[in-house]
């Protein structure tokens, strides 16, 4: 049983990618306070549908169904893992009053945190009028928005052995998969079998492969982001740090620090971890560190983890070339057994 766990990082210049709750004529970043420290972030969600806009063209996504109004109004998807992508591995709720066969939920398989300023950051305010188009002696329009440059960090979770495999029993919403999708289901060829002590349906071994492939590659080619037309930037991560571990414990939260109001990798804290959870890793940690972002930390942490590159412990490297050639393992079945659930 394989978790890929780690840290995403994004490096973000003069950007607002993700606002918040406007006040006045003025568009606000999403932030937080910790002290007097102002840290500006991106939501979990938002990032998550930035993911699922980057996904190829040819890749179907899972169809939205929006019911009732006002304060009463539901939006869910087709809640349908069997046939879509993004059911499977962003998990969804379905609850419709008084029909059983169309309730069901599904626990994410992809969990990710909110990305927040590494470093406090105090956002810009830029002024702005429109005028347009007006007369003489006319007023112009006010407005304002904030932006800043920060390197946002956070943490994510990919539980590989549920990706494909999805529960048909148990108590409340925890169906994943009612009758009669799940019938339809496995006479499309989903295998029935126990798994974590419920009935469930799984898909084939390169169904399963694929889905966990394109996650990685859409991972590393992430595009979307608020403000694109005034604060355009790349949204690909910087930074991409995962590894495989049993039992879905994340230890290196914390490999990112704060050095003099500077975001500093802390080599000598990932090394720690790997030694306190050697027993635990399934494999090498992988270490996306994309040329260019803070460049001269990159070549200082390859000379400090030297011993753990030779012995291939630690991998580092540019994130889509890392995680292209693990998507690729991964579909030629070179980590069939991070699969595996041994809880069957």
């Amino acid at each position: 049983m394989t978790y890929l766990v780690g840290k995403i990082v994004l490096d973000v210049t003069a950007g607002a990618p993700n606002n918040g709750l406007g006040e006045d004529n003025v568009a606000k970043v999403k932030q937080l306070r910790i002290g007097r420290d102002v840290h500006p972030y991106v939501s979990a969600q938002a990032f998550r549908r930035w993911l699922r806009d980057s996904l190829p063209a040819a890749e179907p996504a899972s169809p939205v169904v929006r019911s009732g109004s006002g304060q009463k109004q539901q939006a869910y998807t087709q809640g349908r893992p069997d046939r879509y992508f993004d059911d499977d591995l962003f998990g969804y709720m379905v609850a419709v009053k008084g029909d059983k066969s169309k309730t069901c939920q599904r626990d994410t398989v992809l969990a990710t945190g909110t990305f927040v300023s590494v470093a406090p950051r105090r956002p810009e305010r830029d002024f702005g009028t429109m005028s347009r188009g007006f007369g003489a002696g006319e007023n112009p329009v006010l407005h304002g928005h904030e932006f800043y440059s920060a390197e946002l960090a956070g943490d994510v979770l990919l539980d590989l052995p549920r990706v494909g495999v999805f529960e048909t029993d148990g108590t409340g919403l925890k169906v994943a998969l009612p009758e009669p999708a799940a019938k339809e289901a496995q006479e499309n060829g989903a295998e029935p079998v126990t798994f974590r002590g419920s009935s469930a349906l799984r898909l084939t071994m390169d169904e399963r492969r694929r889905r966990a492939a394109l996650l990685l590659r859409t991972l590393t080619a992430i595009r979307g982001g608020a403000k694109q037309s005034m604060h355009y930037g790349d949204r690909t991560p910087a930074m991409i740090l995962l590894a495989p571990i049993k039992g879905g414990v994340n230890p290196f939260t914390r490999v990112l620090g704060v050095r003099n109001d500077r975001v500093r990798f802390d080599a000598d804290v990932l090394r720690a971890e790997i030694d306190a959870w050697a027993d635990e890793l399934e494999g090498p940690v992988y270490l996306g560190w994309a040329p260019g972002f803070l460049t001269e930390q990159r070549e200082r942490v390859r000379s400090e983890l030297a011993d753990l590159v030779t012995t291939e412990t630690v991998v580092i490297g540019h994130p889509r070339v890392l995680l292209g050639d693990l998507a690729e393992r991964i579909e030629r079945g070179e980590r069939d057994t991070w699969f595996e659930d041994p809880k069957g």
